[in-house]
């Protein structure tokens, strides 16, 4: 999914949103410009502008459409369940794409995205070629054994043992498997965004 010049859109959201905004060279840069401008960052605005900005911070870090962004909400707010911000916040860290990242078989969630689409992964032993497939407790992601000599894969079980994934996926080295053990939990998690003003941006359709 292509979004555009991702540093404009970084710097017109006021956060590093994209992996590639995430670099030290990145906010070295970011910082000469705010001083030379003397910018103190983004603040201000409408209720609706505020809102905005946040969905669109949290629907581009997950490379996730509009339309289904807005799907996603829209399926928990008419459910009327408690706490849908954390809902939402499963939601997007369950996509297959994100999970295949968050394991370290992708560098980012758009190349995560395309190891998915190009079939070299599997989720319990079958191949899944869609990004935004939705995995449950106990399902396991491996990578196709057809793909597993491919370049981008070299020394992958070194890289997976430096990778600190999260704490509902469990990796197993000597299988070569990514198990889902858990279910995500918003709670202390360092965010770009605030999900609670997102849900409250689709609130006002």
């Amino acid at each position: 999914m292509i979004h555009g010049p991702k540093y404009k859109i970084a710097r017109r959201l006021g956060a590093p949103i994209f992996e590639k905004t995430q670099t030290q060279k990145y906010k070295l840069s970011e910082s000469k410009k705010v001083v030379k401008k003397g910018r103190g960052g983004f603040g201000g605005g409408t209720n609706f502008a505020i809102q905005l900005k946040e969905k669109q911070k949290a629907r581009f870090t997950y490379g996730v459409s509009e339309k289904q962004f807005k799907n996603y909400v829209k399926k928990i707010i008419d459910s009327k369940i408690t706490k849908p911000h954390e809902h939402l916040f499963i939601a997007l860290e369950t996509r297959l794409d994100n999970a295949v990242a968050r394991a370290g078989l992708g560098s980012t969630r758009a190349f995560a995205r395309q190891l998915v689409s190009h079939g070299h992964i599997q989720v319990n032993g079958k191949k899944v070629t869609i990004p935004s497939y939705h995995l449950e407790k106990g399902d396991v992601i491996s990578i196709r054994e057809g793909s597993k000599k491919k370049p981008v894969f070299n020394d992958i079980g070194e890289k997976s043992k430096a990778k600190e994934v999260p704490v509902w996926m469990a990796y197993d080295a000597e299988k070569g498997i990514w198990t889902v053990q858990g279910t995500p939990k918003l709670e202390g998690e360092v965010l770009l965004f605030d999900l609670d003003t997102v849900i409250q941006y689709y609130k006002r359709g």
